[in-house]
C-alpha cells in the first residue's frame, strides 16, 4: 500500500500496534461511568463554556438548540480532511447539527445555525459509526461535538459492541467545556481543535462569544495533556495525538501571530498546524455587514502565516498543495461528499 506523502518522521511513529484508547475505557467500565455521568449532567447543562445550565433531559434547548438527542447533518467518508485523516479510504465524518458558536463565515452555516439535519438516537448514531468503518473509513471523524459529548458517549459502547475498532477524531472549534474534554479522557484518540481567534473583542464580533480565546487555550492544553504530539502509523496515517488547525482570515484579524506563540512555548514547538488558506465569505458575511473579511484571502497572508509559524518555532505543519490547486481540491471535496445520512 502506498505510504502518504507527509512530513512523518520516526521520532513521530507509532512505537506500538494501534489499539483504540477507548477500547480500554470500554474493558474496564469507565466508559459506561462516564457516559452515565455525562447524560445525567443535562439535566442541568454545563456541556459547553456557556453552562446554560437548562434541562436538555427534557428537550429544553438554548444557545445550542439541541435537547435530549443529537442531531445529524450528514455522514460520509470525506476527501477533504489532511491527508493523514483521509488516507486513500476517506475521513469518516459525522456532522453534527447546531453548533455553540455563532461564526458569521461560518461555511456550513445550514447545519450549524439553521439544524438541517434529522435527530438520531443513540443506536442510531453507533449504527452510522459501524457503517462508516465497513465502508473503510481511516478513523470517525465527530464533526462540531462540543455540544453533544454526553450523546457521543452514550453511543459509543453500542458501537463497540459491533465491533468499531477505529481511532475516534473529535473535530472541534474548541469552544468547549474542560468538564467535558476530561469527560473524553481515555476515549479520544485524536483532538483536532480550530483556534481560530486570540483577540477576545473580535472573537466577540465573529464568534459571538467573547471567552472564546480564553476557552480555546484551556481546552488545547488540556488536550495535548490527555492525548500528546501527533503520531502516525507506517503508511502516514494519523493514530493518536493533537491537529491544530488555524483559518488564516483577511487583514490577519485570527491572530495568527500570538496562536503560533502560544502553541509553540506553552504547549510544544513539536505541535502538529495545519494553517488553512480556504477562507472566502459566507454565512452572514457581506460588503455591508463585515466588509473588511468579505473576501478570500490572498496568498501572500497564507505565506506570511507559514512564516509567522516558522518564526515562532513551529516545524510541523501540515503540508499542503500548491496554492493554485486549492479551489480544485475544495471543489473536489465538495463533489466527493457522497450521499448524507438520513435515519430511517
Amino acid at each position: 500500500m502506498m505510504k502518504l506523502q507527509a512530513n512523518v518522521t520516526e521520532a513521530f511513529r507509532a512505537a506500538e500496534p494501534f489499539e483504540p484508547a477507548y477500547l480500554r475505557s470500554f474493558e474496564s467500565g469507565e466508559l459506561a461511568r462516564k457516559a452515565e455521568e455525562a447524560v445525567a449532567s443535562l439535566e442541568r447543562c454545563r456541556v459547553c463554556p456557556w453552562h446554560c445550565e437548562i434541562d436538555r433531559l427534557a428537550d429544553q434547548t438554548k444557545v445550542c438548540k439541541t435537547g435530549r438527542y443529537a442531531r445529524v447533518g450528514s455522514s460520509f467518508p470525506h476527501f477533504g480532511e489532511e491527508d493523514c485523516l483521509r488516507g486513500w479510504n476517506g475521513s469518516g465524518t459525522i456532522f453534527f447539527s447546531w453548533c455553540n458558536l455563532r461564526c458569521v463565515f461560518c461555511q456550513n452555516f445550514d447545519l450549524s445555525q439553521q439544524g438541517d439535519g434529522q435527530e438520531v438516537r443513540p443506536e442510531g448514531l453507533a449504527r452510522m459509526m459501524l457503517t462508516l468503518q465497513a465502508k473503510g473509513c481511516h478513523n470517525i471523524n465527530f464533526v462540531t461535538p462540543e455540544h453533544v459529548v454526553p450523546q457521543v458517549l452514550e453511543a459509543l459502547p453500542l458501537a463497540i459492541r459491533g465491533g468499531l475498532r477505529l481511532p475516534i477524531v473529535y473535530n472541534t472549534s474548541a469552544y468547549d467545556s474542560l468538564e467535558s474534554i476530561r469527560l473524553m479522557e481515555g476515549i479520544v484518540d485524536i483532538y483536532m481543535p480550530d483556534f481560530k481567534f486570540w483577540d477576545p473583542e473580535l472573537a466577540k464580533r465573529y464568534v459571538k462569544a467573547r471567552d472564546y480565546p480564553e476557552a480555546a487555550r484551556a481546552a488545547i492544553k488540556e488536550m495535548h495533556r490527555q492525548v500528546g504530539l501527533l503520531v502516525f502509523d507506517a503508511h502516514g496515517l494519523a493514530k493518536r495525538g493533537l491537529l491544530v488547525r488555524h483559518l488564516v482570515m483577511p487583514e490577519g484579524t485570527g491572530g495568527t501571530r500570538e496562536i503560533m506563540r502560544f502553541l509553540a512555548t506553552e504547549v510544544s514547538p513539536d505541535t502538529y498546524v495545519n494553517i488553512m488558506a480556504q477562507y472566502y465569505p459566507a454565512g452572514k458575511v457581506n460588503a455591508e455587514s463585515y466588509p473588511e473579511i468579505n473576501r478570500r484571502v490572498m496568498p501572500i497572508e497564507y505565506q506570511e502565516a507559514i512564516r509567522i509559524a516558522h518564526d515562532q518555532g513551529l516545524h510541523r505543519l501540515d503540508p499542503r498543495r500548491p496554492w493554485a490547486s486549492y479551489g480544485l481540491e475544495m471543489e473536489h471535496a465538495n463533489a466527493s461528499e457522497g450521499e448524507e445520512w438520513r435515519e430511517n
